[in-house]
């Protein structure tokens, strides 16, 4: 496989967003599971979920323009 068809695949860009799915899962998990959330918790949880979607909007508008 050469370089250009491995970037072609883009595989490092979606594992990327693949980690950054999972982390922002398992923040989202862990606040649902507490038992009086403070306000410094909704704080994490809401900066995490305001990256994941910058995140993904960044990763939508990076393909290959045609």
């Amino acid at each position: 496989m050469t370089p250009e068809e491995f970037d072609k695949w883009r595989v490092v860009p979606r594992l990327l967003v693949l980690m950054m799915a999972i982390a922002c899962w398992d923040v989202i998990h862990w606040f649902t599971t507490l038992e009086q959330p403070s306000f410094e918790q909704a704080g994490l949880v809401s900066v995490c979920t305001g990256a994941m979607t910058a995140v993904f909007g960044l990763f939508l508008g990076q393909g290959k323009k045609e």
